[in-house]
């Protein structure tokens, strides 16, 4: 879901062609490996992570710990930390 939540909001929304461009994948992946990434099917490697990391300017960590979510606003300078869910139990 995050994946798919940096795609929509870079620049207003990127296609999954646009987003293989900005992040650097040309040649290695195509727009069918990041609609997979998005809806669970492939889980991306490490280098793909990285880069969407990169490009949202958030911490590795909060692409992978379901406990922070991202920022509204991407991408963020500096990098974000991300941002603690609330409690649902409060």
């Amino acid at each position: 879901q995050k994946l798919l939540n940096i795609r929509r909001i870079i620049d207003g929304g990127l296609s999954q062609e646009e987003m293989v461009k900005r992040l650097g994948l040309e040649g290695s992946i195509d727009r069918t490996y990041i609609s997979k990434y998005e809806t669970g099917i492939l889980e991306p490697p490490l280098r793909v992570l990285l880069r969407y990391a990169e490009l949202a300017g958030v911490h590795l960590e909060v692409l992978a710990d379901d406990e922070l979510e991202l920022p509204e606003k991407l991408p963020c300078r500096p990098k974000s930390t991300g941002i603690k869910k609330k409690d649902a139990k409060k």
